[in-house]
């Protein structure tokens, strides 16, 4: 019987066979027909082969924003930092929110494999600065109201 060790060395050379033979074929197509293969990267399956092997034609960040716009959400993706997408949400924290939360952190997880977490983030608080309080505002409004 074959020690463990042998089974991994013998694992690691079909990978790399595997990849050689990938790389071969993203070769030939980005130089031959490149639109093909943006289709077989867009294909799930596919997408994780080439990412596995370090062949996807699209870095991760397009990925993850290409997911977010299959998504139809208002995420912005902001970037990766040491390996953590980092994606801005603008919408409450009411009900369903954790399961929206849940939802593209699977999306972006899935369009890029190799990272390794999601940080999603809600814009900031904007407040307007005047000069003063609005018209119709405060306690001589309130008198002019009764």
């Amino acid at each position: 019987m074959p020690s463990v060790r042998a089974v991994g060395d013998r694992v690691e050379e079909l990978l790399d066979l595997y990849g050689e033979g990938l790389a071969r074929i993203a070769g030939l197509l980005r130089v031959r027909d490149p639109a093909l293969l943006d289709e077989l990267a867009g294909d799930g399956l596919l997408a994780g082969l080439l990412v596995l092997h370090d062949l996807h034609p699209h870095d991760a960040g397009t990925r993850v924003r290409l997911a977010l716009d299959r998504l139809g959400t208002d995420a912005e993706f902001l970037g990766v930092d040491d390996g953590v997408a980092r994606v801005r949400v603008a919408r409450g924290r009411g009900c369903g929110a954790a399961a929206a939360d849940a939802l593209l952190e699977t999306a972006v997880l899935d369009a890029a494999p190799e990272l390794t977490g999601v940080e999603l983030t809600e814009p900031a608080a904007l407040f307007q600065i005047g000069m003063g309080p609005p018209p119709g505002w405060g306690p001589a409004a309130e008198g002019r109201a009764s």
